[in-house]
């Protein structure tokens, strides 16, 4: 079912609704509203409820270590009206950053200020269960500090003297040897860390408790682990739950396994440098992991990428879309016990466009294709023809088949139809994203709620479905494959000919100083980037509203009263990565 575009809203005067409470931010190249702190969960939620911004999307902390202070930034949409962001943002001294937390207002909020705790340290008061999510308990910091040095720290940013030709040749290890900048928290020990780390999760579950079957029988409450080295948790990923026989009563994602601080390399490197990385976030999805970084960049840089790049960029992510989908219903059925049938049955298409974006980018799946100003090399007249043959040929076909082998499959049907119910309200609330979002009937998506790009000459529709289950995930997604097509075919007709770059190949970019948030409406989800320069050649901060770790929110409460067969079905409903998940 489809849905038409709704209508954008215009921007609020925070400091006429809220006087002495909110006030523009003055800094050059910066927008928003600074709010007190003490007035942060007011403002909120007036915001919510009388002005209809639902939507909590990103939730950014920065250290500005300069001034001595922390800042929490939020991004406020509207998913009834579309429009651009209402930009809220609270500091705090960063020897005591303590704010109030927002998660009353959009629980949303909930992963995205344990993240700023357990990176900035940043407190948020009255958060339900404020403890790490990435690093573990024990960790000693709080490494996206501007003051806080890893082992075999060499340089604030890149490149490093020491890699230059003529340079001081050096291996960091010998300059600063591990262990003289690791300090571990009195009466931490390795061998006890496993304990401190557990006993931080299993504190939030009902361990110890009763249960009773419908016949009246007593049952105890058991917790179990699901991973971190497990098939159905699709990567290096754990789940805790407590069971009542095989029923979830409670469920806690825990993540963290993989995470290498993407963000603190983003603000070691150069900008342009950043490209690449963003293709290992979600290595499903690279093409449109540099759409959206590239954009925010472009916001503070001015500039305006010729018609032909727009043309290119738009198809390699919407053949990225299709990729990502076809893959995930792929990937479902295997977590619904088809074994790996399903996922092999798409790879020849998923094939034939990987075909051609290594014919084009010159990679097949980490491509590094895009660059500020355009992409970095033109569609071969071959791989021109190859889209378009899938496009008018193949993929209908591919989407057809799996329409009639799999919608009226009655094991599909039977485990997915009412499994992992997230309703209307819920999903805007704890701010999913994409098909999550979507399948329970919220028609938002950001190529239509704020069109970016060339997004707005296209003609399509928002997919949406209204049951919220793992059955409407599913059809959401083969709705959004079809839409797809619709505006590759249009891409086919209307491609420009022309130039691919505005200006010269960039070696390094010159950026203003300022912010931006770059947000493209990802397979997954609403991927964004919060860019802060200095006007230096790299990043001050660097942050990356990543949809499958904000996707994983709900993910408890979509499995309670399920079984554990059902909590692997609703998992790989979301459709997650864990490179993006952990970044």
């Amino acid at each position: 079912m489809t849905v038409a575009p709704a209508p954008t809203t215009t921007e609020l005067k925070l400091d006429q609704l809220f006087p002495g409470e909110a006030t523009p931010d003055a800094r050059k190249g910066y927008s928003g509203y600074i709010v007190k702190p003490d007035k942060l969960v007011e403002v909120a939620t007036a915001l919510r409820d009388q002005h209809g911004y639902d939507y909590c999307s990103s939730v950014t902390g920065v250290d500005y270590l300069e001034q001595g202070q922390c800042e929490a930034v939020y991004h406020l949409y509207n998913t009834k009206t579309g429009g651009p962001a209402v930009v809220i943002k609270a500091q705090a001294p960063r020897d005591n950053a303590v704010l109030p937390s927002l998660t009353p207002v959009w629980p949303g909020a909930d992963f995205q200020e344990r993240e700023a705790w357990d990176l900035y340290g940043i407190k948020f008061t009255g958060h339900p269960d404020l403890k790490r999510i990435l690093m573990w308990e024990g960790f000693h910091g709080h490494p996206m500090r501007k003051d806080w040095k890893e082992a075999y720290y060499e340089q604030e940013g890149k490149p490093f003297d020491a890699r230059w030709p003529g340079g001081q040749v050096h291996r960091s290890e010998e300059k600063n040897p591990f262990g003289h900048n690791v300090a571990y928290p009195e009466g931490f020990t390795l061998e006890g860390w496993s304990e401190q780390a557990d006993k931080a999760v299993y504190d939030s579950l009902p361990t110890g408790g009763h249960g009773s079957t419908e016949e009246g029988m007593r049952t105890d409450l058991v917790t179990v682990n699901l991973g971190p080295q497990h098939p159905s948790t699709h990567g290096v990923f754990r789940i805790v739950a407590t069971l009542d026989g095989e029923t979830i009563v409670k469920l806690e994602p825990v993540m963290g396994y993989l995470h290498r601080n993407h963000e603190k390399i983003g603000e070691r490197n150069t900008f342009i440098q950043n490209i690449p990385f963003t293709d290992r976030l979600d290595y499903i999805t690279s093409m449109s992991n540099n759409h959206g970084y590239v954009l925010a960049v472009e916001k503070l840089m001015g500039l305006k990428p010729p018609e032909r790049a727009e043309y290119l960029r738009v198809m390699m992510v919407e053949l990225t879309r299709i990729v990502n989908h076809t893959w995930a219903i792929g990937f479902l059925l295997n977590d619904l016990g088809a074994f790996f049938t399903p996922v092999l049955y798409v790879a020849k298409e998923r094939e034939l466009i990987l075909d051609v974006f290594e014919a084009t980018a010159g990679s097949r799946m980490m491509c590094n294709y895009m660059r500020f100003g355009g992409v970095s090399r033109d569609i071969t007249p071959e791989a021109f023809q190859q889209v378009k043959d899938m496009v008018y040929d193949r993929l209908p076909r591919l989407l057809d088949e799996i329409d009639t082998y799999l919608t009226n499959s009655e094991i599909v049907r039977t485990r997915s139809i009412g499994v992992g119910v997230l309703s209307a309200a819920d999903a805007a609330a704890y701010s999913v994203g994409g098909p999550v979002l979507r399948a329970s009937g919220v028609a938002y998506d950001v190529r239509k709620a704020e069109p970016y790009s060339i997004y707005d000459r296209f003609d399509f529709n928002t997919a949406v479905r209204y049951q919220g289950d793992n059955y409407d995930r599913y059809l959401v997604r083969l709705d959004e494959c079809r839409e797809s097509l619709k505006i590759l075919r249009q891409v086919c007709e209307q491609m420009p000919a022309g130039e691919i770059q505005a200006g010269k190949p960039q070696y390094q970019a010159r950026v203003p100083a300022g912010e931006a948030y770059g947000r493209v409406e990802n397979p997954k989800g609403e991927l964004g980037y919060y860019v802060i320069s200095t006007g230096k050649a790299n990043a001050y901060r660097y942050h990356v509203r990543a949809p499958s770790f904000i996707n994983l929110t709900p993910f408890g409460k979509m499995s309670v009263g399920h079984k554990i067969a059902d909590v692997v079905a609703i998992l790989g409903s979301i459709d997650i990565v864990l490179g993006e998940v952990d970044r």
